[in-house]
C-alpha cells in the first residue's frame, strides 16, 4: 500500500515549526538545466542509488528527473498491486499484506527526494512538477485504497489473523492495514467513493497552492529599510546579513529583514526603532491577507469546506472528529477541554507579564501602550531586571557549529554512545548542507544524516525532520535522515549566533532525527516517526530538554571569540528564568491550537466563512482575543494545517509535552544523562516506531500513564 507517511509527505511535508525567510537562494546540484543530453541520459532515480544506504545521488540528479520517475513509480506500483489482486491463491499475510509493503519502491524513493527539495530548495521547475503531480498522487492513493478487490484480500487476512499465528509486529501490521483502508474510504458505497476521490484531488491542488503562495507572499513581505540608522540595536553581523539579503534582491544601498513564519519575529527583540518594529510585526501578521495574487483566504475557505465534507462522508460529525479518532486524544472534546482549561491562567499570566512591561515603558516616559511589536524588546528588559539576563548576553555563547557538535551531538553520545563522522564524499543539494555518518558505540554505522540550517528564498519556513530512506529490515534499508532549519545566514566571515529558542529548536528537530535513526522495525509502515501525530512530537520534545541541562550546557556554551565557557552564574540565571514569559508563550500557542480545531470542527454544509471574522470569533470564544499576544500562527499563514500534515493536530505539541515533561521527570529521578537511561529510552520508545499503540509505548517506558502536573509546573501555571 502507498504508505501513509508517503501520502502525507507527497502532498504536504509536515512542518514542526514555522518560518518564512527571504534570503539568498543557494545554487544546488539538483538545479541543472535540461539539455539535449538530458533527453537521452538514463534517469538516475530509476535505479537504487549506489551510495551508502542509498543516499541520493544529488550530483547526478536534475530537476526534470523527478516527475517522470514518480509517474513511472505510480505505474509500477499499480502493476504490483494488480498482481496481488489477480493472485488466484487465497489471501495470506505474505501474498497480500507483506507484498503491499514491498510495493512502490521507485515511487517512494523518488517522491521522498522530490518533496524534500520542494520544501527546502524549490524553483519554478520543481513547483510546476509539484502542481502537476499533486492530483495524480492523490488519485494514485485513491486507486489503491478504494480498490474493492484489494480491500477484500486485506479484509480476509484481517479476519484470519488469529488463526495465522502471526508475530506481534506482523499482527499489528494487518490490523493497521485494515484500519488504514477503512479510514481511506474502503467501506464506502460507490457514490461516496467517487465523491471522496474528487475531494482528495481538489485538496491536493489547494495544499500545493497554499504552500507556494505563502512562500511567495512571505518573500514579498520582507521589510526593506532605506536608512541604516533604523537598524539601531542589531549587531553588525545582522546588519551585514540584511545588506546581503538586499543585494540578492538588487536593492543596492538598502537592507532587507526577512520574515520567519511565526507571528513574532526574532529581529523584534533587538530593534530599538518602534516604528520599524511596527512595520515588521504588521507585515508578519498580514501575510496571506493582503488582497494580492498570493492571498490565501479563498484557499482556506475552500479547504475548510472540503475537509468538513470528508468528515461527513467518513461518518463523523466534523473533520476534527475524523482525524482525532486515530490519535491518542481520540476526540476534539478531550483536546478542547484540556486547552481551554489552560487558557484563563495563560492569559492572566500574559497580562501580568505585559503589566511589567508597561511599567518599564511608563518609567521611561515612553508615552505608549505596549503592543505586540513591543513585546520582545520589553520582555528582554523585564528578564534583565528580574533575572539580570537578556538574549544579547546569551547569543555569543550559542554559535551554531559548537551548539551542534558539542551540544546536540554530545548529548546523543552521552545518552546513546553515538559518534558523528563528516562525509564530504556524499553529494548534497546545496553548498550549505552538511552530511555525517552516524556511528553506534560499537563502531557500526547507524544512519546517514544531513543538516541544512540556513534560510533562503527557495526554502519554506520552519524547521523539520524527514527522511530520504526509511529504515526497514524487510527491505534491507538503513535510515537516511535530514534536518532543516531557517537560521539567518550571516555575512561572510561572521559567526552564526543563535537565540536560546533557536538552540532549543536544534535539539528538538534532532530528537525527530534520533527517532528516525534508531528505528528498528521490519515493516516500512511502522518506520521511525510513523506514529500518531500527538505522539510524534514526544521524543523530539524530550530531546529538547538536554539543551539547558547542567550536564550538557557547559560543554557547548562557550564564547565564540574567546572560547571561554559560559559563567556558571549566567547558566544559573537561565535555569531560574525557565518560567519567564510562559504566559505569552502558552497564550500564543493555545490561540493557534484552538483556532486549528475550530476550523476543523465546522459542521459539513456550513456556508463559507469570512476568514478573519471567523478567526476573531474563535479567539474570543476561548478568551484568547488578546491583541498584545497574537496567535503564534494566524489562519492565513498557518502552514502546519493548510500546507502541512497537522490539520486538527496542532494541539499535539502540548499533548506531547505532557508526555515529555513527565518523562523528563523520570530521567531526573534516575540520574539524568546516562547511557543506561538513554538505552532504555532507545529500546522502549525510539526504536519501536509504530509497532505498538502509542500509550502502550509510553507506559512500557514510564511504568504508568502520564500525569499533567510536571507540565503545569514547567509552564508556570502551577507552583
Amino acid at each position: 500500500m502507498l504508505r501513509q507517511s508517503l501520502l502525507i509527505a507527497a502532498m504536504t511535508i509536515a512542518l514542526h515549526s514555522g518560518s518564512i525567510a527571504a534570503a539568498e537562494s543557494a545554487a544546488a546540484p539538483s538545479a541543472k538545466p535540461a539539455d539535449k543530453a538530458a533527453a537521452t541520459r538514463a534517469n538516475p532515480l530509476l535505479k537504487a542509488s549506489t551510495l551508502q544506504f542509498q543516499a541520493p545521488h544529488f550530483d547526478k540528479l536534475q530537476d526534470t528527473d523527478y516527475q517522470p520517475a514518480i509517474e513511472e513509480g505510480m505505474r509500477q506500483q499499480l502493476a504490483e498491486v494488480k498482481a496481488i489482486v489477480d493472485n488466484e491463491e487465497a489471501p495470506t499475510f505474505a501474498n497480500t499484506i507483506e507484498a503491499m509493503e514491498r510495493s512502490g519502491t521507485l515511487l517512494t524513493r523518488s517522491a521522498q527526494i522530490f518533496f524534500a527539495l520542494t520544501a527546502s530548495n524549490t524553483n519554478e521547475t520543481l513547483q510546476k512538477s509539484q502542481g502537476e503531480l499533486a492530483p495524480k498522487l492523490a488519485a494514485h492513493g485513491d486507486a489503491i485504497a478504494l480498490d474493492p478487490k484489494l480491500f477484500a484480500r486485506v479484509k480476509a487476512v484481517y479476519e484470519q489473523r488469529d488463526a495465522a499465528k502471526l508475530d506481534a509486529e506482523s499482527r499489528r501490521l494487518v490490523e493497521r492495514y485494515y484500519r488504514n483502508f477503512q479510514r481511506a474510504g474502503a467501506l464506502l458505497n460507490d457514490a461516496d467513493k467517487t465523491r471522496l476521490r474528487a475531494l482528495n484531488e481538489e485538496e491536493s491542488k489547494l495544499t500545493t497552492s497554499f504552500s507556494n503562495q505563502l512562500l511567495k507572499d512571505g518573500n514579498d513581505s520582507a521589510i526593506v529599510v532605506s536608512d541604516k540608522a533604523e537598524l539601531d540595536g542589531l549587531g553588525e553581523g545582522e546588519i551585514q546579513a540584511a545588506a546581503e539579503a538586499a543585494k540578492v534582491r538588487k536593492l543596492e544601498g538598502k537592507w532587507v529583514l526577512p520574515l520567519q513564519n511565526t507571528s513574532g519575529q526574532p529581529v523584534l527583540a533587538s530593534l530599538k526603532n518602534r516604528a520599524l518594529r511596527e512595520r515588521v510585526m504588521k507585515a508578519s501578521l498580514e501575510r496571506g491577507n493582503r488582497g494580492n495574487a498570493n492571498d490565501t483566504k479563498a484557499i482556506v475557505q475552500r479547504m475548510a469546506e472540503l475537509r468538513a465534507e470528508r468528515g461527513k462522508i467518513m461518518g463523523f460529525k466534523d473533520y476534527a472528529s475524523f482525524v482525532l479518532d486515530d490519535q491518542m486524544a481520540k476526540t476534539p472534546e478531550t483536546v478542547t477541554k484540556l486547552l481551554s482549561g489552560l487558557a484563563p491562567a495563560a492569559v492572566a499570566n500574559a497580562k501580568a507579564e505585559a503589566a511589567k512591561m508597561q511599567a518599564i515603558v511608563d518609567q521611561q516616559k515612553g508615552g505608549f501602550q505596549v503592543a505586540s511589536w513591543d513585546w520582545a524588546p520589553y520582555a528582554e528588559q523585564v528578564r534583565k531586571a528580574d533575572y539580570d539576563l537578556d538574549d544579547a548576553a546569551l547569543k555569543p555563547y550559542f554559535e551554531l557549529d559548537r551548539v551542534l557538535k558539542d551540544g546536540v551531538f554530545y548529548a546523543a553520545h552521552e545518552l546513546y554512545g553515538l559518534s558523528f563522522k563528516p562525509r564530504k564524499d556524499i553529494p548534497t543539494y546545496g553548498p550549505d548542507v552538511s552530511v555525517y555518518e552516524v556511528l553506534n558505540a560499537d563502531g557500526s554505522t547507524l544512519a546517514i544524516w544531513y543538516g541544512d540550517f540556513y534560510a533562503r528564498a527557495s526554502k519554506r519556513g520552519g524547521a523539520w525532520c524527514s527522511t530520504f530512506v526509511d529504515q526497514s529490515t524487510l527491505l534491507g534499508h538503513k535510515p537516511v535522515v535530514f534536518n532543516v532549519a531557517n537560521y539567518v545566514k550571516p555575512a561572510p566571515g561572521q559567526p552564526t549566533l543563535l537565540t536560546q529558542d533557536e538552540v532549543a529548536t536544534l535539539f528538538h528537530e534532532f530528537g525527530h532525527a534520533l527517532h528516525a535513526m534508531f528505528s528498528n522495525v521490519k515493516y516500512p509502515l511502522f518506520s521511525g516517526t510513523s506514529t500518531p501525530r500527538d505522539f510524534v512530537e514526544y521524543p523530539s520534545q524530550v530531546n529538547e530538554n538536554w539543551a539547558m541541562d547542567p550536564a550538557v550546557l557547559p560543554n557547548y556554551a562557550k564564547h565564540y571569540k574567546t572560547g571561554e565557557p559560559m559563567p556558571a552564574a549566567l547558566a544559573e540565571k537561565i535555569r531560574k528564568s525557565a518560567t519567564f514569559n510562559q504566559g505569552q508563550a502558552t497564550t500564543e500557542y493555545l490561540a493557534s491550537a484552538l483556532l486549528d480545531l475550530e476550523w476543523h470542527m465546522i459542521p459539513p454544509g456550513t456556508p463559507k466563512q469570512d476568514v478573519m471574522k471567523f478567526e476573531q470569533a474563535a479567539l474570543k470564544k476561548y478568551g484568547l482575543d488578546y491583541a498584545v499576544v497574537p496567535p503564534r500562527y494566524r489562519t492565513t499563514y498557518f502552514a502546519h494545517v493548510w500546507g502541512g500534515g497537522y490539520s486538527a493536530g496542532y494541539y499535539s505539541y502540548l499533548w506531547s509535552e505532557i508526555l515529555d515533561a513527565d518523562t523528563f521527570e523520570w530521567f531526573k529521578e534516575n540520574g539524568g544523562l546516562t547511557r543506561e537511561n538513554g538505552q532504555r529510552f532507545r529500546d522502549l520508545v525510539l526504536s519501536r516506531g509504530g509497532t505498538e499503540e502509542a500509550m502502550k509505548l509510553y507506559t512500557n517506558f514510564r511504568g504508568r500513564e502520564p500525569i499533567v502536573d510536571p507540565l503545569l509546573v514547567r509552564r508556570g501555571l502551577k507552583k
